[in-house]
């Protein structure tokens, strides 16, 4: 890798650190190939990416960002999970972890506070954003159903009692 392909690289990375949310460190001690790529299409279906990485320059990309702190967490073979949703790439991560043993937590950050691999599984445990979209939307939208029910509950008592006398003076036409 020359000068100009190592620039790129951290460039690039720079540019994926500043967009992101949260940044989940791994460790891969020989996942296969289709394993990796199980894990970049469960990460990309939840909106995270996964990425790996050279330490040293990712070092290098991380000066200046508030995911300096985890500089000390690259050592070995490392890869990054990020997302710009705080809760996705951990949720991937601690997922894809429960099912290999080939795949370690490292650690990971929030913009300016370091994670220790219970933080992520916390952080893991926690709902989306768009799960919580939908929560606040559905409490927002409750109270409106029931003044609906409410409102048509009236006439629709009415058109029962209605029903029950229209029916009451039937039976009674049909016996007489």
């Amino acid at each position: 890798m020359d000068r100009a392909e190592k620039a790129e690289m951290i460039s690039g990375l720079a540019k994926t650190l500043a967009e992101t949310s949260v940044i989940v460190i791994t460790r891969n001690h020989g996942l296969t190939v289709a394993q990796v790529t199980d894990l970049r299409n469960r990460m990309r279906a939840a909106g995270a990416s996964f990425k790996v990485t050279k330490n040293r320059l990712a070092r290098i990309a991380l000066d200046g960002t508030p995911y300096q702190p985890i500089g000390d967490l690259l050592t070995g073979p490392v890869a990054f999970a990020t997302s710009t949703d705080p809760v996705a790439a951990a949720k991937v991560a601690v997922d894809f972890a429960k099912t290999t043993d080939k795949f370690e937590i490292v650690g990971g950050s929030l913009p300016g506070q370091m994670l220790d691999v219970n933080g992520i599984k916390a952080l893991a445990e926690l709902p989306s954003i768009d799960e919580l979209r939908a929560k606040i939307i559905g409490v927002i939208v409750a109270p409106a159903t029931k003044l609906a029910q409410l409102a048509n509950a009236p006439a629709a008592k009415l058109a029962r009692v209605f029903a029950a006398y229209g029916d009451s003076e039937n039976e009674t036409a049909e016996a007489a």
